[in-house]
């Protein structure tokens, strides 16, 4: 068992069952770093976004100009500029229909951005569930491993007659290294999970903010449309 100790040799050297817990988990840090770097551009792409369309939205122009500019955009809208779609729309179409109250055009609105709502966090959680699972599972795929070859590595010295800390470290040393991929594969996912969450839940309350302040234009709106 003597052999040189860098980590591609006690990869090499390492039983299968290591090795396999080895590969998942630079699998799932590979993994991992891609998604951190798509969803913390996704997240800029929403706040840039946002920021764009907030400044126009409260420059105090007409809506209905505001909102044919968004539609004939040619990408998709996203952040508040996709509720302000959805509500909006919903707006238009009701308020040409007679006999129907303000509080019911506001009603179906705020549904409509809920809608929306929801559309945008199941976009923004895409990629959240996967570093949740890196996070709090990695660490325990990598004591399996290490465990695992911590006993073959004892089983092995049991036919030995006399065992020395030369036959005895390298095995130890390479069942360790899969606690270690564990940590490394975990800490940045947790790390990066923390982050995004809360973003996303400012991103979020932002949200919120906007639809209350938007429900109350178009609720004005709808009042001055009835008692024309």
């Amino acid at each position: 068992m003597n052999f040189d100790s860098s980590l591609w040799e006690y990869f090499i050297h390492a039983s299968w069952v290591v090795k396999c817990v080895m590969l998942l988990l630079a699998g799932a840090s590979i993994f991992s770093w891609t998604y951190i770097f798509e969803q913390r551009k996704a997240l800029n792409r929403v706040r840039e976004q946002a920021s764009g369309f907030d400044k126009r939205f409260w420059s105090g122009g007409d809506l209905s100009a505001l909102y044919m500019e968004s539609t004939k955009r040619n990408r998709d809208a996203v952040g508040t500029e996709a509720l302000f779609q959805a509500g909006f729309k919903e707006f238009l179409r009701l308020r040409t229909e007679s006999n129907i109250s303000p509080e019911t055009i506001l009603a179906s609105a705020r549904r409509a951005m809920h809608v929306a709502e929801l559309c945008e966090q199941e976009r923004l959680e895409t990629h959240m569930p996967f570093l949740a699972t890196v996070g709090s599972s990695a660490p325990f795929v990598g004591i399996f491993g290490t465990v695992c070859g911590i006993m073959l590595t004892f089983r092995t010295l049991a036919h030995v007659q006399q065992a020395t800390i030369s036959m005895v470290a390298p095995g130890i040393a390479e069942a360790l290294i899969a606690t270690a991929m564990g940590l490394f594969a975990a800490i940045p996912a947790v790390v990066a999970y923390n982050r995004f969450t809360t973003d996303i839940n400012r991103l979020f309350n932002r949200f919120d903010v906007f639809q209350e302040a938007f429900l109350n234009i178009l609720f004005r709106q709808a009042r001055a449309v009835t008692h024309e």
